[in-house]
């Protein structure tokens, strides 16, 4: 088929799925809870979350030898039928084999067969023992031998919500995957015969329709190439987007923020100390895009306490020293407030302050101040960028813990200049496979050391039956007038549930020592919580309990010892940063990771790993190897955040190859004007990806 499907051709697909024969309201809405979205092709894109392999026919007999919960299909003879004569008592169809005898027990009587006696069947489903008698509680399947040729030997169990059957989804799925049209190929086709891939919609009919698939074939490799394949599909369709994002942020308009030196040099020298090799080879490449007339994107990861800070003022001196503006986004008032702390004792230039505490006269003094230029330097949270804050010439935007924000708010903090250049910065390090997808428009900058003088923090794992050896070793560590922080878990997402753990231990532990703890939690008010933080600060608490409030943003180098309750609860990223809040002085730091008696081997592997690094990339890449992978047979794929397809235990390969593909490709065409071109725009179209312009944040 041409390359230049039309319109018309690819309408069913984006088509409502009250466009589908027999989904109706009622059922379109049930399958939009299991699709994420109400197109034909949002249901398409709902993959099984695993294929039940029926083909193996047993006899009766080998049922005894097979393992519990597993699956019995076998071809069976009626003996007798025994309907239920009351309500609560089962119907029973007595079957027989050459070996054996098997009751088929219906509870639920509407959708049970009604055969002849000797007629043969298939049946097929999980089997019991009762009173003696072997026994296949609700079928799965029954079938007459006869018609075995539609029976589901290879059945996709598909994602379901109350109110919703599998027959529904099935049947809506068979008339979707009949508006599949003929694509053209978009993959590089040495690829796909070198992998074997089926095409786009091959794939998609293998995977939801695997009865297809021939009797003697091996169907788990088959359906491993369809799955790799429609990965591969998305991953290359974001990978094009962000190509052509990059491509058009190059072509926008842009301004050279050169600056003489003088603010940095005075920085420095208020500073005191000499910037690592990592910063001054950070703010050297940021220094280059600042002159640059292309609008700078680029993206600082900067390990926990690698000094990104001091990299950020910089910057943003050179901008004021251009004569334009700065401002700083943090995602939360204790970061916010503790950045204009550093930044009005160190920047040679005038702050300003603004959050949404900050009320009446102060707020009308500090707009004034951004709109007439009068502050050169703006710091602030998610207030920054809301409506009636403009500034007089916004030259750079520094968004920190980027994570923390949408697209569409750092937008918002782009547009409020002409031309804005923009730093993304964050101390949660990124895996390489999440970097390449998420932040594949921006030029990337990496602190990869830490400011010479600090130890490494020394890292235990302990069982939490273990507590009162762990409340043993902080008496010993209060008794040498060092502070402690103790985090207590998020409990099943739930803030109010931390709080609550948060108050109990505090409760616990001030009966215990005294009143010289603190308590800090998301449920506070911020004055209440910020006050608490001082009182840990100025040394007046010895003892701090807190929820992860208190991942970024809280700076106090007298606190050496960290304890993290049920660690094994929390992502390594997250306890990364949480064991970084300690370490920050000259002398030795200690992270106490309690975890529950009964976790898992891979819960205290990962945890072993924060043990034995503290490097917090190697950290990231290695955790999303051991989450990242799937089993087509089990019952959960995990995959790359914010993807439908891209999931399975080869990604890190399979995003670097579509990756140096996409750049090959639109070095080549970057119009996609090309016959392969053509293909891959109807790829962007499909998965939502034709638009590079919602990656562009400011212009």
């Amino acid at each position: 088929m041409s390359s230049s499907l039309t319109s018309h051709e690819l309408a069913p697909l984006l088509a409502p799925l009250t466009s589908l024969p027999g989904v109706g309201p009622r059922h379109a809405t049930l399958l939009e809870k299991i699709s994420g979205g109400r197109r034909v092709l949002d249901l398409l894109f709902t993959l099984p979350e695993r294929i039940v392999d029926r083909r193996p026919l047993r006899s009766i007999s080998q049922a005894e030898k097979i393992a519990p919960g597993e699956i019995l299909t076998a071809r069976v003879r009626v003996l007798s039928i025994r309907r239920a004569t009351r309500p609560g008592q089962p119907s029973i169809i007595r079957t027989e084999d050459d070996t054996g005898t098997l009751d088929l027990v219906f509870f639920q009587t509407r959708n049970m067969p009604a055969p002849v006696k000797g007629a043969e069947l298939i049946v097929s489903g999980k089997t019991g023992w009762f009173q003696g008698a072997m026994t296949m509680p609700q079928p799965d399947h029954v079938m007459e031998w006869s018609k075995r040729g539609n029976f589901p030997f290879l059945e996709p169990v598909w994602p379901l919500t109350a109110g919703l059957f599998p027959y529904t989804v099935r049947k809506a799925m068979k008339a979707a995957l009949a508006l599949l049209p003929d694509f053209p190929e978009w993959q590089d086709e040495p690829l796909v015969k070198k992998r074997r891939w089926p095409g786009f919609s091959e794939a998609l009919k293998l995977l939801h329709s695997p009865e297809i698939i021939p009797v003697e074939a091996a169907w788990e490799s088959i359906c491993e190439r369809a799955k790799t394949r429609l990965a591969a599909d998305e991953l290359l369709a974001d990978q094009l987007c962000l190509g052509l994002a990059r491509l058009k942020a190059r072509q926008r308009p842009g301004r050279s923020l050169k600056g003489d030196g003088s603010l940095r040099r005075e920085l420095l020298e208020r500073f005191g100390h000499k910037p690592t090799a990592a910063q001054s080879r950070t703010i050297t490449e940021i220094s280059k895009d600042l002159v640059s007339t292309e609008p700078m994107m680029r993206l600082l990861q900067g390990d926990v306490g690698a000094g990104k800070t001091l990299v950020a003022m910089v910057s943003m001196l050179q901008a004021v020293e251009a004569g334009y503006q700065a401002a700083l986004m943090a995602p939360t008032e204790i970061l916010a407030r503790q950045h204009f702390e550093t930044l009005s004792r160190l920047c040679p230039t005038n702050c300003i302050y603004l959050s949404g505490n900050v009320k009446g006269v102060a707020r009308r003094e500090a707009l004034r101040q951004i709109e007439d230029g009068t502050a050169r330097i703006a710091i602030g949270t998610h207030a920054l960028f809301q409506e009636g804050v403009a500034f007089a010439d916004l030259g750079l935007a520094v968004i920190d813990e980027q994570h923390r924000f949408g697209v569409e708010q750092r937008m918002k903090l782009g547009s409020k200049g002409t031309m804005t250049d923009i730093l993304v910065m964050t101390a949660t390090p990124i895996p390489r496979t999440v970097q390449l997808t998420e932040w594949g428009e921006m030029s990337v900058s990496r602190l990869d050391a830490k400011p010479a003088g600090r130890q490494p923090i020394k890292t235990t794992l302990h069982d939490m039956a273990a507590l009162d050896d762990v409340l043993g070793g902080i008496a010993r560590a209060l008794s040498k007038n060092v502070q402690i922080f103790w985090v207590c878990p998020l409990i099943e997402n739930s803030e109010t549930q931390a709080a609550a753990a948060a108050e109990d231990r505090w409760a616990e532990l001030t009966k215990r020592f005294g009143p010289i703890i603190g308590l800090a939690h998301g449920k506070q008010d911020i004055s209440v919580r910020q006050a608490s933080l001082e009182a840990f600060r100025s040394g007046e608490t010895r003892i701090l309990v807190a929820t992860t409030v208190i991942e970024v943003g809280v700076d106090i180098p007298n606190a050496s010892v960290m304890v993290i309750e049920h660690a094994e609860r929390f992502g390594l990223a997250q306890l990364h940063q949480l064991r970084g809040r300690v370490g920050r002085g000259a002398i030795q730091s200690f992270c106490l990771l309690l975890h529950d008696s009964e976790s898992t081997a891979t819960a205290i592997r990962r945890l072993s790993l924060l043990r034995d690094t503290e490097d917090g990339f190697v950290i990231a890449d290695e955790d999303f190897r051991i989450r990242g992978g799937g089993d087509l047979a089990g019952s959960r794929q995990s995959g790359l955040p914010g993807f439908r397809l891209a999931t399975g235990p080869r990604l890190n390969l399979l995003i670097t190859a579509m990756s140096q593909d996409s750049r090959r490709e639109l070095s080549n065409d970057p119009d996609l004007k090309g016959e392969r071109g053509s293909a891959l725009k109807i790829l962007l179209d499909l998965f939502d990806r034709s638009n590079p312009d919602r990656l562009l944040i400011s212009g």
